[in-house]
């Protein structure tokens, strides 16, 4: 059911987990501020996931469970996964359309 799962996050996800960038605080990057999309988009703005122990500032985006943060650290390819799930959430129509490839690639095609 990946077709399923692509089509829900990219036109659902936004809807059913609402959120929008808060205070500046300290975290680990996500959406367009983390990797694969860092590489793609230039920004001044960081998104931030809050948490005690990371090295960024920027704009807090609650994760969509509390032990995300912690998980995404152990599992790069779980946090790649993660961070551009939270483009799609956040992001303006540019970050969520890359967003959305980069998320068909590892989806459809297995990467």
């Amino acid at each position: 059911m990946r077709h399923a799962l692509l089509e829900f996050l990219t036109h659902g996800l936004r809807y059913v987990f609402p959120q929008e960038p808060g205070t500046i605080v300290r975290g680990v990057p996500t959406a367009f501020s983390a990797s694969p999309l860092n590489k793609l988009i230039m920004s001044n703005e960081k998104l931030v996931w809050p948490y005690a122990k990371g090295k960024e500032r920027g704009q807090s985006v609650e994760p969509l469970y509390p032990s995300v943060v912690e998980a995404a650290l152990n599992k790069p390819e779980l946090y790649e996964l993660l961070a551009l799930v939270d483009a799609l959430r956040v992001g303006r129509v540019r970050e969520r359309g890359l967003a959305n490839i980069e998320l068909e690639k590892r989806i459809l095609n297995g990467r």
